[in-house]
Order: C-alpha cells, then sequence, then structure tokens
C-alpha cells in the first residue's frame, strides 16, 4: 500500500515585518523547523515519496545562505523530496531553481519538477504528473495535459500541481493559474496533490489542498499541518485515505472581543492567562470599559505580551467611560471637568487613539497628585 506525505507552500525566506524583530525571526525560522519535522514525519510512516506543491520559496530573491539551509533542514529523510515550482519560485530561466543547482546546493535526494513531463518510479509504484509554473501568473490550466498522458499500467497516478481550484475557493474564483474542479477524474488521477490555498481544503475524493505546515495568517483554517495519503493500489475505487498530522510550531489566533461589562474583562483577562507560549494573537477590542477595567487590562496584556510568542493590540473601536466614581476619585470639575469631556467625545472621531491615550494620561495624572507617595488610594 504505497503511501505519500502531501505538503506545500513552505514559502522559505519569508519576512514577517508587522512583527516585533525578535518575534519576526523566530517566526520565519520555524519554517525551518517545519521542514525538519516533514522530514521525521516522512521517515517515521516510511512514505515512499513527499510531495511539495508548490512555493517551495517565498521569492525568487532568497540568500544562497537561505537556499543550502532549506536543503540542509531536509536531511532526515532519504527522499525523493518531489518539488514543484509554484507562484512564488516559478521557473523562469534564471530562477531560484537555476541558482540552487548553480552553487551545489540540490541533494540527490531531491528532484526538482521544472518540466511538465511523466516521472516515473516503477519501484515506488507510481507515476507522477507535475505541473510546474513556468510564469508567476497563467490563465491557462497547466494540468490538462494530464488528461491525454498515458502512463504504465499498475502505477499509481498522481498529480501534483499549484494554483485554484476555479469555482470553490471563495476568495479566489477566476483568479490565475486556474485548475478545473474534475481534473483528478478528468485525468484518472489516483490522486491530486494541490498546493496555493494555505489551509487544509478537501476538494473531493482524490484531490486535496495541504496548507501551509506552518501557520502564517490569521485564519482559522486548518493550517499547519501536513496529509499522510495512503492509496490501495491503482485505479482503485477506494478513495485515498488522508491523514492531516500536525507540523507548525505557531499557533496563530484573532479574537475580535466586545466589551461591555466588568465580567467581559475579567473573562477576557482569563483567557489571556491561558495563552500558550507559541500563540502568536491578534487581539481586536470594541466597547466600552471604566477606568478600573482599563487599568487591570492594560497589566493582563503586558504579563501575556511576555508569555506568549506575540500580542498585537487592536483598541482603535474600544471607548474609555470613565464612571462618576472615577471622576470623583479624579476630584475634577471645571477646566478640567471639560477637558474630560471632549476626549471622551473624540474617542468617536479619527483620533480616537491620541484621545484615548490623552484620557490615560490625564486619569495617570490627577491620580497621582491625590495619592501620597507609597499610600494606597481611597476607594
Amino acid at each position: 500500500m504505497p503511501r505519500f506525505l502531501h505538503t506545500a507552500d513552505w514559502q522559505i525566506g519569508r519576512q514577517y515585518g508587522r512583527f516585533a524583530p525578535a518575534d519576526a525571526a523566530a517566526i520565519a525560522e520555524a519554517r525551518f523547523t517545519a521542514v525538519e519535522r516533514l522530514a521525521a514525519l516522512a521517515t517515521a510512516q516510511q512514505v515512499a515519496a513527499v510531495l511539495v506543491a508548490g512555493d517551495v520559496f517565498d521569492a525568487q530573491t532568497v540568500s544562497d545562505r537561505t537556499i543550502r539551509r532549506l536543503f540542509n533542514a531536509m536531511q532526515g529523510y532519504a527522499g525523493p523530496w518531489l518539488l514543484l515550482p509554484g507562484n512564488h519560485d516559478a521557473a523562469l530561466a534564471e530562477s531560484v531553481w537555476s541558482r540552487a543547482r548553480r552553487i551545489g546546493a540540490v541533494p540527490d535526494t531531491v528532484e526538482l519538477l521544472l518540466e511538465p513531463e511523466p516521472r516515473l518510479y516503477p519501484d515506488a509504484g507510481f507515476a507522477l504528473l507535475p505541473a510546474p509554473l513556468t510564469q508567476r501568473q497563467t490563465m491557462t490550466d497547466l494540468t490538462a495535459w494530464f488528461d491525454q498522458t498515458a502512463t504504465p499500467p499498475g502505477l499509481l497516478r498522481i498529480g501534483l500541481a499549484h494554483g485554484s481550484v476555479q469555482g470553490l475557493l471563495a476568495e479566489a474564483i477566476d483568479s490565475a493559474n486556474p485548475i478545473a474542479a474534475d481534473r483528478a477524474e478528468r485525468a484518472r488521477l489516483d490522486y491530486l496533490a494541490l498546493g496555493d490555498w494555505h489551509g487544509l481544503k478537501q476538494i473531493d475524493a482524490r484531490t486535496w489542498y495541504s496548507g501551509t505546515p506552518e501557520q502564517d495568517r490569521f485564519k482559522d483554517n486548518g493550517a499547519g499541518q501536513a496529509l499522510l495519503v495512503e492509496i490501495d493500489r491503482a485505479g482503485s475505487p477506494a478513495a485515498p485515505r488522508v491523514t492531516p498530522y500536525p507540523i507548525g510550531t505557531y499557533h496563530w489566533q484573532r479574537w475580535p472581543v466586545e466589551l461591555r461589562l466588568a465580567s467581559d474583562a475579567e473573562a477576557l483577562m482569563e483567557r489571556l492567562q491561558a495563552l500558550a507560549p507559541n500563540s502568536v494573537l491578534r487581539l481586536q477590542l470594541s466597547g466600552t470599559l471604566d477606568l478600573g477595567a482599563y487599568r487591570q487590562l492594560q497589566a493582563a496584556l503586558a504579563v501575556a505580551e511576555g508569555r506568549c510568542r506575540s500580542l498585537e493590540v487592536d483598541a482603535d473601536d474600544l471607548r474609555l467611560t470613565p464612571t462618576d466614581t472615577d471622576l470623583a476619585a479624579l476630584q475634577v470639575d471645571g477646566y478640567l471637568g471639560d477637558v474630560i469631556a471632549t476626549l471622551r467625545e473624540r474617542q468617536h472621531g479619527d483620533d480616537a487613539e491620541i484621545a484615548r491615550e490623552a484620557l490615560l494620561i490625564l486619569a495617570d495624572l490627577l491620580h497621582a497628585q491625590h495619592t501620597p507617595d507609597g499610600a494606597t488610594p481611597c476607594s
């Protein structure tokens, strides 16, 4: 029973400018770790091959060192690694692939699928039909030649492609690099391994996107895995058995949280306390908080920031509403009371973040003015 490991969209060399430098470096490094884990899984499962469905590299311009590091990370599996060019690393006349060969970085265990031609592996029991991208975008279905291509009887027919299955991917309908939704059936494929969609997605019984093995977006779409594919025999009416295996290091999460009551803030702080160290969190806050609850939340966020890999807080839609008790404790009236009222109102305009910060600074200054050093303020 042949088995394969299906993966895609490694995008080695990707940069993460949205994060702090230390976080960006760690998240980029995790992509090499993912390849090492793929190698270990392929060896443990004794697969016939690792199918990499495009976008191995993030760009044609990655450094020679990055190229060498990638192939070094693959040493844990004796191959074959079958690498397909995608839209980020298309097989141009001069490409990252030609450079990798020129510097002698490609080991014997790796096969670069730079031409649309059948590859036969009779000892392993399969034939591979690859559809490499030779330019970043094309409006032609590069898998069409699969239909008319014969392969030796008894060998599994495996397709490998990178692009958008037409009509089924909501965010990529009519996009470049189209793939017919029924290609596996029309080409009599036992399995069609796809890349480009960064999440895990089944198209039909024999067609799957593996997604990227290291999550890179704030989407809950099954990213961070690879697929172990088991096929009974060539032409079997039984569908392949496809099992996802977790690979990724970091767990990207997006939390939209609306705060209305003190209990809402308390619940959020409990969630923050339970954050795992491998979390990459984007927290989107909306609603209203009084000054006391906001200070408590700020303290909890500071602790969480030190615990997880990255914490990004979007508080543009959060409004501070000092209570009468807050204002009484600050002992404000007259001009200062008018200033606070103005800042509260301006939180609803273009200067929301500035107004919120100014309101907090003013509240802290007034709080310090009325609290002797070392004393505990009265409530």
